[in-house]
C-alpha cells in the first residue's frame, strides 16, 4: 500500500463523519445526524462527489456515501468536513452488507452512480443492480423509496433495464444519454472522477430511476441468467 494510502486510511479514524464497520447502527442513523430527516445512500461512492454535492443542494436530509475503499472516502470525508456540511457522512464496508447497517425502510433514496460494471458474465452477481442486491436495498428502502443509477456502460444499463423488465420494477425515468435531454435536474448534473473518465468510450451518461414496488423472486434468477447467455451467444 503507498504512503499516501497509509496516511489516508489512518487519518479517517479520526474523522467523526466516518464510520468503519460499525455495530448497532441499524436505526440509530437519526441519532448519529441529531434529526430525523430523510435519509440517501450513496452505493460505491468513491470519492464522495454526489454525498457532498447532494449535502450542499440539501440541508433538510441527510446523505451517507459506501465504500469499501478508505483512501477514496477520504476525499469526499474531508471535503465535508471543511465545509461544514453535517448532514454528509461516510460509512465504510461492504456493499453486499448493507443490511447490517439500516433497517428496514431506514434509507429515502439510493444513488448508485459509476460502479464498476463488472462485465464478465461470470461477475454478473456482482453488478449493484443484480437481483441479489436489489433484495437487499428493498428491505432498507422505503416504499416509495427511489433507487438511482447514472452509469457511462450501455452493458450496465441495458442490464438493469433487463432486470427492471423481467422482476417487475417501477422504471420513472429512463435516459440513455441525460447531456441530450433538455432541463434535466440539477442531481443529474453533479460530474463525478469517474464521469471524467469516460472508461466505457461512449461519451454517454445512461441514467435509471426505478423502485422496486413488488418482491423479488429468487425463481426468476434462473431466467435471468439465461437471458444474459442467449445476448452473448
Amino acid at each position: 500500500m503507498g504512503h499516501k494510502k497509509l496516511i489516508r486510511f489512518e487519518a479517517i479514524k479520526s474523522f467523526p463523519n466516518v464510520l468503519q464497520y460499525p455495530e448497532g447502527m441499524q436505526g440509530k442513523w437519526a441519532s448519529f445526524f441529531g434529526n430525523d430527516n430523510p435519509i440517501t445512500i450513496e452505493l460505491a461512492c468513491g470519492k464522495g462527489e454526489y454525498t457532498v454535492s447532494l449535502a450542499r443542494q440539501y440541508q433538510d436530509r441527510n446523505f451517507i456515501g459506501v465504500d469499501l475503499k478508505g483512501n477514496r472516502i477520504w476525499a469526499g470525508a474531508k471535503k465535508a468536513l471543511d465545509e461544514g456540511l453535517k448532514n454528509a457522512a461516510f460509512l465504510r464496508t461492504q456493499i453486499e452488507s448493507i443490511t447490517n447497517y439500516f433497517s428496514d425502510s431506514e434509507v429515502k433514496e439510493i444513488w448508485i452512480t459509476f460502479p464498476d460494471p463488472q462485465l464478465r458474465m461470470s461477475k454478473a452477481k456482482k453488478r449493484l443492480t443484480h437481483p441479489r442486491f436489489l433484495r437487499l436495498y428493498k428491505r432498507i428502502l422505503q416504499k416509495d423509496g427511489f433507487i438511482h443509477l447514472k452509469t457511462d456502460s450501455p452493458d450496465l444499463y441495458n442490464f438493469t433495464l433487463l432486470v427492471a423488465g423481467l422482476y417487475d420494477l417501477n422504471v420513472a425515468e429512463n435516459y440513455n444519454d441525460i447531456y441530450t435531454q433538455p432541463g434535466i435536474h440539477d442531481d443529474l448534473k453533479i460530474k463525478t472522477y469517474y464521469e471524467s473518465l469516460d472508461i466505457a468510450g461512449t461519451k454517454k451518461v445512461y441514467y435509471l430511476k426505478f423502485n422496486i414496488a413488488k418482491e423479488i423472486p429468487v425463481e426468476k434468477d434462473i431466467r435471468l441468467k439465461l437471458l444474459l447467455t442467449e445476448t452473448i451467444s
